[in-house]
């Protein structure tokens, strides 16, 4: 991204001599750090003064007007880089930077579907992300119907040969989002299934859990050399609407119409900005990152995922900055604003390569990628012996209705992952997900979805725990290994 990368120079050069000049400053401060019971004090009160109104809606708002869609590789993922360098920079970060990154480019063109048969309907759908396209003029076959993944699987070439198989799966609501998980699968790897069977297509129930008529995109995995079809998802209502026709026991004949475009990778970047703590440009220098990511999908404008957890480290990490010398804390925070979560953490990948020699020194690191729901507990994946500690750091979210899991099992976010063979402690804000899937990845991931309110919440959280996390002399490591996944 040859514009972002030209912003980033000339921002290092014109920020370069004040960051020394704060560094320096602050590493001459070698005061030991106050007690824990001091510092959840100040941590206290950063949290009431963020319930208290923040910047947060301001910061989603300007990146949702001023930029909108940021799928990875488009013009909108360029300027959103070019929005991100600037705005750290004008809310008092230091050392911000755009780190390049490759992503992947990907268009979604015209998509459209239609019941032929038996009974004509037009439907609402979108392409799933990477999806190939569709023949000219689109293609039109009958329609089998299959219940889930496991279904598709197993089913006879015999049978899907030449058809457009439908995988009808609904995701089941859950305020953790953990329905996500179980319903997910067939929308990363069923156009590759779908093709070993002999299909010619693939449609699928949108992963979601509203009943709008409002498809949910999403990535398919992209494997060299792995057969696949044009893939769609359906929204729910059309999912029930064809459904419906099948039952009827009558032949459903479906026209199935992808433009979708691949090209060339594209260039991107990572952009990252920092609150340094008082050991910064000093050996002992220690780093707790707070992770977002930047890009988002094309239907919408990318309001919860993931302006809002864009909004709510920026504005974490900048009330802390605003604190007088003396409170300051000793380890530096650096928020670092992921390229391409959507389409394979290569932001979240580049990042663990470029800093593989300091990732050491990160003694804890948390994401916000769930929306702007409210946080609803506290769970860590820390060094088992630093929990009793941990948790009277919790203890300042009480107030906020926030409950603190010892359970220490959290997996943290996904642009968190590539940090797990390191060691990386994790700190997880587990947020109220209730109503997260009725918008994620859909055209209704926009600025209104959002209680203003409930993102102050959120950041109340985090400042008061980040800040004691970033201030007190715990050892987080060594962090146990992640959890398995099934």
């Amino acid at each position: 991204m040859t514009h972002a990368r030209t912003f980033s120079s000339a921002l290092a050069f014109a920020v370069g001599s004040a960051v020394l000049s704060v560094s320096c400053a602050l590493a001459a401060d070698s005061a030991p750090s106050p007690a824990l019971a001091d510092i959840t004090q100040v941590a206290a009160r950063l949290s009431t003064e963020a319930v208290g109104g923040t910047k947060a809606f301001e910061i989603v708002r300007s990146l949702t007007v001023e930029v909108g869609p940021r799928l990875a590789g488009s013009e909108g993922d360029a300027r959103a880089v070019d929005w991100a360098a600037k705005k750290l920079a004008a809310l008092g970060f230091e050392n911000v930077r755009a780190e390049p990154v490759e992503v992947p480019h990907w268009e979604r063109g015209k998509n459209a579907g239609t019941i032929l048969s038996p009974w004509p309907q037009p439907v609402a759908l979108t392409a799933l992300g990477g999806s190939v396209a569709s023949p000219p003029g689109g293609l039109e076959a009958e329609v089998l119907g299959v219940a889930n993944l496991e279904a598709l699987q197993k089913l006879d070439p015999a049978l899907a040969k030449g058809k457009i198989v439908f995988v009808g799966n609904r995701m089941e609501r859950k305020p953790d989002g953990s329905g996500y998980g179980a319903a997910v699968g067939v929308r990363g790897i069923g156009a590759s299934e779908a093709a070993k069977k002999g299909a010619v297509g693939l449609l699928i129930r949108s992963v979601g859990t509203d009943s709008n008529r409002l498809p949910h995109t999403g990535a398919m995995r992209m494997t060299e050399g792995e057969p696949t079809v044009p893939a769609a998802a359906l929204s729910a209502p059309d999912s029930d609407l064809l459904e419906a026709q099948l039952a009827s026991g009558r032949a459903v004949r479906f026209r199935l119409e992808l433009e979708t475009k691949r090209f060339p990778n594209a260039p991107s970047a990572n952009v990252i900005g920092e609150i340094p703590g008082r050991d910064a440009g000093t050996d002992r220098e220690e780093f707790i990152l707070l992770g977002a990511h930047l890009d988002s999908w094309d239907l919408g404008t990318g309001a919860i995922d993931d302006g809002a957890g864009c909004a709510i480290v920026i504005e974490a990490a900048r009330r802390i900055g605003q604190l007088p010398p003396a409170e300051r804390p000793r380890r530096t925070i650096r928020v670092v604003l992921f390229a391409n979560e959507e389409f394979g953490l290569s932001g979240a990948r580049a990042y663990a390569a470029a800093h593989k020699a300091e990732l050491g020194r990160h003694v804890a690191a948390a994401e916000a990628d769930f929306g702007s729901g409210r946080v609803r507990r506290i769970r860590t994946r820390i060094n088992p012996a630093a929990l009793p500690d941990f948790a009277k750091i919790a203890e300042i979210t009480k107030p906020l209705g926030v409950e603190f899991s010892s359970s220490n099992d959290s997996g943290g976010g996904a642009d968190l992952s590539p940090l797990a063979p390191d060691n990386v402690p994790v700190i997880g804000f587990d947020q109220d997900g209730t109503e997260y899937f009725d918008i994620h990845h859909s055209a209704n991931d926009t600025l209104d979805k959002i209680d203003p309110k409930d993102l102050d919440q959120v950041v109340a959280a985090w400042t008061g725990v980040i800040y004691a996390v970033a201030a007190a002399d715990l050892e987080l490591r060594p962090a146990p290994a992640p959890p398995a996944r099934e």
